[in-house]
Parts: C-alpha cells; structure tokens; sequence
C-alpha cells in the first residue's frame, strides 16, 4: 500500500491517508482521523518499516521507502484500468493577498495506484493517458492553501467574518450529521482560549479538480482537498513615495462548457458560456499584512461569449467562418439561465458592454447583435424596473478605423458611467479627508455603504466575438477607472483620476497585457493581436508585422492542434467518462451531446417563460444571493474551532515562519514587478510620484522602443508556452511504499523541508543593467576616479574615527587617535545609556509617555485606534484650512 503523509507548514502537525493497492479498478482510501506531532508519525513510520521487513525477511534493507514528494493532491483519476493519483511536485509563489500566498503549479506528477501483480491491462490506457497530459497543469493553474481562490475578496472579508452567532443555531444541528469527527482533534479547551473561524464550500463554476476530488470528498478530511483555479495571477508593487502598494490581478476560468475558440462558442443549455472568465483586481496596503488591520479593495468583472446557441463552421477553412444560429430561442432561455447565475452571483446591474460589429457589408457579427438585443429586451420586461438588465452596444472596431474619433476617450466615457453604478468593495470606512473635502464623482458612486465600508453590487459583462482583443482592451479602461477609485478610497490619490504616460498606469497596463496574453493563448492558441497601445495609435511601426504573426499563429491553432486539446479538457474536466463497451473518445464525431446534457435525457423541470429568475434572487437585489445570511447559505458555511495559541490562525508565525531555517532564495522567490525599479525614470532629480505623466523618453521601459525582449520574458514569466521552467521549489510531503527492497534511513520517510532553487534570466540581467548604468557625474555629482581633496579626506576620517569610538578604547586604538592630524576632532562616545559597548548594552529607564505612545502604536497595528482629542482634532482641522482652503 502507499502512505501519504501530509503536515502543516510548521511541521508540527500530520495526517496519514493509507491508499490500498490490491484492488485493479476501485480506490480504497483509509483516512486515519488522528492528528500526529512529529514524533509521533516517526514513530509511526518506523514501525511500518521494521513490520514491513521482518513480515518479508528483508533484514537488511528498508520495508519503506519514498516514491515521491510533492505539494499537494491534485486529485485522482481512473480511465479503464486502475486510479492514478496526480501530484503537484513543483510549485512557485505568483502572489500574496493578506499573508496568504497564491502558487503556481510548475510541475506535477502521476503515479498508477494498483500493484504490478494485480494490475488487468487494457491497449486503449495509454492513449487516453496521453490525451488527459496533454492539459498541462504547468501552465496558468493556480491554488492557495489558505486562501480561497474560487471566491472573490469581497466574498471572502463579508462572509467569512460575519459573527458566529447569527448561525449558532443553524450549525448545532448540521455538525452532528457531517463528517466533523476531526473538529475537536487534539484540541485543548480550557475556559476562553478556544477560538472559532468559518470556513466555506468553494464556488465549483471556477474549480478545475473538483471532478478528480468528488471521489474522496466525502471520505477524507477536508484539509487533504486542494481546489486549484485555471488563468491567470499577477501581482505588482506600486511605490508611492516609499509606501508599497499591491496590484493584483486574479482571472479565473469557467470549467463549464470550457474549450478551445471555434469548438466552444455561445452557451449550453444550462446557462453556461464558452470563454467565461471572472477577473479581479485587488489594491492593498501592503505595509499592513492584516486583513482585520489592513485596506484592501478589489473590482470584479467578467467576460464571456454571447449567450446564445450559435456556433462556427470550422470545416471549410476560412481565417472568418460564417456566423450561424444553432436553435431558435423565441423565450430566450438560455441567455434567462445565464443572467439568473449572475445575479446570484454578482447582484444588479448586470451591465452588457457589446462591442461586436453593428454595420457590415455582409451579415456576420451583426446577427450575434440582433439576436442578443432582442433577448435582452424580452427579458427585461419582466424584470423590476430597478433591477434590469442595461445593454450598451458600440461598435469598437469602426470607431478605430475613424480618424476623428479617440476610442479610449469614448472607452473612458462607458467605464466611468459603469463603475459609478456597480461600485466596488472596499473593507473601510470612508476616510476622514474625503468628507472634509468631497468629490462629485465619488458622491455619485454606487454600490452599498455599510458600517465597514462598501459593497460592489452588480458586475460589467464585456463581449465581443471572441472574448480576446476587443474585451481585453475594454476591461483595461474600466479596470483603470476603477483603480483610481480604489487608490482615492485608501487615501493614495486627491482625486479618483488617473492620466496616461504615468508609472501606475503603464504598469496596471502591462499587468493587463499580460493577462489577456495569456487567457488568448488558453482559449485561441496565440497571444493577443491588438494590445491598449494599437488603440492608442501608438503602437512602433514592427508591431504590424508581430500581429499578422500572431494572426497566423492563431489561426494554425484553430485549425490543426484545437480539436486534441478540445479532447483534452473534456477528459480532465469529467465531461467524457471513458467506459468498457462505449465508444472512445476519439471516436466521436462531435462533443455537442457532452456539453448539452437536454439532448440525453429530458430535463425534470422547464423554467417559466416571465418568472425566468430564482424567487430567492430577486428578493434580496441588488445584493448578491450567495452573500445574503440565509438558511441556504448557512449550510455552505462550516465552523472550525482552534485553540488560540496554534499555528494555523497565527498570521505573524504563518508568514514569516521564524522557526525555520529561511534562505535567499526562499525569502526572494516572488520577484514583482515595481513601479520604482522598472518604470521610474533613472535620471537624477525627477519627482518619484508614481501618479506623474512622464515623456516617453523619460520613464524607465520606453514604451516606443524596442519591447521584444521584454514580451519574450512576459511569455516566459507568464505564459509558459514554450520556455524553460522558471523558479521554482522542490517538493515535500511524503508516500510510502510496504512492498519494496530499497535501502532508506527510517528518517527518510519523514517530510523534510527542501531549499528553492533560484535561477536568473541572463538576458533579463543584461538588459536591466544595460537601463540602470549611466555616467557616474551625473548620477552621483562627482567623479571617483579624481584624486580626493583634503577637505574630503579629512570628513572620511572623521568618519573612521566615529566609527572607532562605538567600540572600547583600548591601547592600540589610544595610540591611533594620538597620531590623528590636528584637522581631525577626537570623539568620545557619548550616548543615553550608561554601559554602552559591542559587549552589553544598558538600556535606559522609559517613561510613562513614551510606553503609552508605544503601547497605542501597538494597537493601532491590531486595528484598535485611539480616539483622537480636542487638540489633534483642532491640529488637522488648521492643517486642512491651510493646506486646502
């Protein structure tokens, strides 16, 4: 059999799942349901091993050995022999949202569960092992062990922390009936120390396992469940003054009805689009980790086909396959579907941004307009009128062919009407200087006001053809938009306003471009082939000859290696189940019957044709359903309790981990992109404020120059498509084995911790310094390769000599002072402590002031404030007359 054993990130803590391998074709999985310490599962260990080896009579080697270490369980997988497990053995830290930190899979493992001596061999396993690699799990899928990556932040903060006793009663009775024979282990209960904290079912739209998990959901502790996402992380550092700020950018990927560009289009009888991603951008002040103590924001959106049943004849080899509708939908069912999740979801209003073509010689794009107008109206009616559903149609791409018209101008027109009508979610209150001196546009802002700060409420849904250029560029101007709001919210910005050609947009920019990058390789096989700066009509004259490559690149995708990849996510994602006596997977003329399960068996009930929503939905806009305290909810909800000194809920120990040995490379795996080091100018004297507009020539990246080095290393960094394994760390967890012959040290079954591995691009190095040099005179003022004059000759020796006087005076350096030159001022050490030296220090007496000074700092970092007195109130409200009056 094997044995997994899993421990914490302080190693003090482990459980051990038993996976039976004599069994050919089912999982037997025997979860221990104790919690060990360290000693204890070295105990344990070693007692397998010494039992394994006299049960064998193999005295002299090891009855236990370690087949493989990884991070996590992926899930496990059968096709028509026995189960696989798949493991993550690779992993590298993309980002950090309050301590949590968000990994990237680098590589992972899969390894056949049953023995060779039972194993029943069937000829069609290996290809259908081939087909399910051919989902590279090394490429944009993310997890989190402590964060959930499926939820967005304002799901997170708002329902996760809502107080226990608005479902005490609801949970009493539902914990007796779950699987929460773990909730109490090994905890110590003594009068106040237990501690409570919610935990919640992940949103399983954006879960990529959840198929490969549903076997074992129900028969191991919910710790062994890793639930990963697919699409993109990306977090940067915005320097403002010295005080960091980070910019994330979280984009998760429908697994319903998912697939490559022209074999997924529209939606499936379910409700559910082809190339539906949710992205979230989170702004936080990254010098107070907290969530309880910290500020942070974000802003959702979403993009995703058209709902409708139409599709594109892929057969007849045309870069622009004609449009065509599949089924007539006079009630519009399918599109109803749809918007009833995203108003569960999101809450009102959904707002459409349609930028498909409305004027065309030959009908194409345009009877994707039509048809979506006239759904969209029919829907409507029915709606309360506070709650409808706003269309904006605009053709994107004849207002870029006009020479009068500036298309971002008019982008920025739609985003600004469209943020100040979802809002966004901040978790503090307004500030103080913002009621002092207020802001029309933030006066108009929607969204819902609470007591801890504000709700988003409702959702952008962007859309054009394919999802790709047009949407990513749409997004950009309405995340800008929203990003001033959120820096105005924290108090970073005078005004919710951000300019073009400053350091913080090109580097939201370029966060963005590497975004759509990559959700464009995942879904049409090449990066994007309009980016914000073709917009702009600033693009250099060779990125013309980059799109058509990139168009071709595109387009031999589509027509020769989407269909094996189209057979790949059906099989990874569950929707093909490969049976005995069945057709394979290869044999099927088409995956349609897959994705719309009406066509296989009739649907027990029909939606009405008026009442087209959920009744509890409607009742509780336009906040979202899944974010209302309700009974359903509740029992998505479960409650854990901790003892209040464990690991697990200490946030200082969780992050910076001082019990461990930290190297280098472990504490500076996570290289982010920074406003200062990468786009502020290097010259001397130029204002270091991020939110300065600068001349092309002056910031640190040109944005006119030569920028293919720089998107090669994006699509390294980001994409993965083709390039050579980034950073990355070592696994560690551990399996066992009873059957073997290995010669191991019974210490060699233990989790060990290893050290990352930290590689550098030398062509990134080069082209960094190549930037930072400059001449030494004006950088600096002075040229070093000058002879020193006296007078600087005689501070550097003050310098020494200052240096020196830190120590004790002992003889030798008596003599040195004595033949100092005149020019020199003898020190002697002279400090606020009366024993002061490299040996023992004496620290001085602190008065009472200066303690509760300390004391209130303290607890301001707890989120404690203390109330402010007549003389500060009167202080600042003389600093803002004259500062601003």
């Amino acid at each position: 059999r094997y044995f997994l054993v899993g421990s914490n990130h302080a190693e003090t803590k482990y459980r051990v799942l038993k996976i039976d391998r004599t069994e050919p074709k089912d999982l037997v999985i025997i979860d221990d349901r104790h919690v060990y310490t360290q000693q204890e599962v070295r105990e344990l260990l070693g007692r397998l091993d010494l039992g394994n080896r006299t049960k064998m009579g193999q005295k002299g080697s090891s009855g236990l050995f370690r087949a493989v270490s990884a991070f996590g369980v992926v899930g496990f997988v059968r096709f028509l022999e026995g189960y696989y497990i798949v493991l993550i053995t690779k992993r590298r830290k993309m980002a950090d949202i309050g301590g949590h930190a968000i990994y990237k899979i680098e590589d992972t493992n899969m390894i056949y569960i049953p023995n060779d001596s039972v194993r029943i061999t069937h000829p069609d396993e290996a290809r259908y092992l081939r087909i399910f690699q051919n989902v590279d799990l090394s490429s944009n899928f993310y997890f989190s062990y402590s964060y959930d990556l499926s939820h967005s932040l304002q799901y997170n903060l708002t329902v996760l922390r809502m107080p226990l006793e608005m479902f005490k009663s609801e949970t009493t009775q539902t914990r007796q009936e779950s699987f929460d024979i773990f909730e109490d282990e090994g905890l110590i209960t003594q009068g106040g120390s237990g501690v409570f904290g919610i935990c919640s079912e992940p949103y399983m739209k954006y879960v990529w396992n959840g198929e490969l998990l549903d076997i074992i959901k129900n028969t191991v502790h919910r710790d062994w469940l890793l639930y990963i996402i697919h699409g993109f992380c990306g977090q940067s550092k915005l320097l403002i003054y010295g005080r960091p700020v980070y910019v994330t950018l979280i984009a998760r990927r429908s697994s319903k009805f998912a697939g490559t560009r022209f074999l997924k289009r529209g939606a499936n009888c379910e409700g559910d689009v082809a190339n539906e991603v949710e992205t979230e951008q989170i702004l936080c002040d990254a010098s107070v980790m907290s969530f309880t103590a910290g500020s942070y924001s974000s802003y959702v959106q979403v993009r995703g086909s058209v709902p409708l049943y139409w599709s594109q004849d892929i057969s007849t080899m045309m870069p622009k396959p004609p449009i065509t509708l599949d089924q007539a939908d006079p009630f519009a069912h399918v599109a109803a579907l749809h918007f009833d999740q995203m108003l569960q979801r999101f809450g009102s209003p959904i707002i459409i941004l349609n930028l498909v073509k409305e004027r065309e010689k030959r009908k194409h794009e345009r009877i994707l307009s039509e048809e979506l107008v006239a759904a969209v109206t029919y829907l409507n009616q029915f709606l309360p009128p506070e709650h409808t559903i706003i269309y904006i149609p605009w053709d994107m791409a004849k207002y870029t062919k006009s020479k009068l018209c500036n298309v971002l101008d008019r982008l920025n027109v739609i985003a600004e009407s469209v943020v100040k009508k979802t809002g966004f979610f901040v978790n503090r209150p307004d500030s103080y200087c913002s009621i002092l001196r207020p802001d029309e546009k933030w006066n108009e802002l929607g969204g819902c006001v609470i007591s801890t700060g504000r709700l988003q409420t409702g959702v952008l849904r962007t859309n054009c053809v394919d999802c790709l250029d047009r949407t990513n560029t749409a997004q950009f101007m309405v995340g800008k938009c929203a990003l001033a709001y959120q820096l105005y919210s924290l108090g970073l910005i005078d005004k919710p306003n951000l300019q073009f050609d400053t350091d913080a947009v090109r580097l939201f920019e370029e966060l963005y471009e590497d975004h759509g990058d990559t959700l464009s390789l995942q879904y049409g096989g090449s990066q994007l082939v309009h980016r914000v700066k073709t917009y702009r009509k600033i693009a250099p004259w060779t990125q013309h000859s980059k799109d058509i490559m990139q168009t071709l690149s595109r387009y031999y995708s589509n027509a020769f290696s989407d269909a094996d990849r189209q057979d790949s996510i059906n099989l990874f994602l569950g929707v093909f189940h490969p049976t005995e006596g069945k057709p394979h997977l290869w044999e099927l003329p088409t995956d349609f019957y897959l994705h719309h399960k009406n066509t296989m068996r009739l649907l027990p009930t029909r939606r009405s044709y008026t009442y087209w929503w959920t009744p509890e939905v409607i009742k509780h806009l336009p906040l979202p359903y899944d974010e209302v305290i309700c009974a359903a909810n509740l029992k998505k909800l479960i409650v854990k309790k901790f003892h209040k000194y464990e690991e697990e809920i200490d946030i200082h120990n969780e992050f910076f981990r001082p019990y461990e040995l930290s190297s280098f490379d472990d504490t500076f795996c996570l290289a982010m992109t920074s406003s200062a080091r990468d786009f502020m100018p290097k010259t001397f004297g130029i204002d270091p404020s991020p939110f300065t507009v600068r001349k092309p020539d002056e910031t640190g990246k040109s944005v006119l120059g030569n920028k293919s080095n720089r998107e090669e290393a994006v699509l390294q960094r980001k994409t993965a498509a083709s390039a050579p394994p980034p950073p990355s760390e070592e696994a560690v967890s551990s399996s066992s084995e009873d059957d073997s012959g290995t010669d191991r040290e019974e210490e060699g079954s233990v989790s060990q911790r290893s050290t990352p591995v930290k590689m550098t691009d030398t062509g990134d190095s080069a082209k960094v310094t190549e930037n930072v040099v400059q001449p030494m005179k004006e950088v600096y003022g002075i040229n070093l390769s000058d002879g020193l004059s006296e007078e600087d000759l005689s501070i550097y020796l003050r310098f020494v000599q200052l240096g020196q006087s830190q120590h004790k005076q002992d003889k030798s350096s008596q003599q040195f002072c004595s033949r100092c030159p005149d020019g020199v001022i003898k020190l002697t050490p002279i400090s606020a402590f009366s024993q002061d030296n490299i040996y023992e220090v004496q620290p001085p007496q602190v008065d009472r002031k200066s303690t509760e000074i300390f004391q209130a700092h303290i607890q301001a970092s707890q989120g404690i404030m203390q109330p402010l007195g007549k003389e500060d109130t009167s202080m600042y409200r003389e600093y803002i007359r004259n500062r601003y009056l």
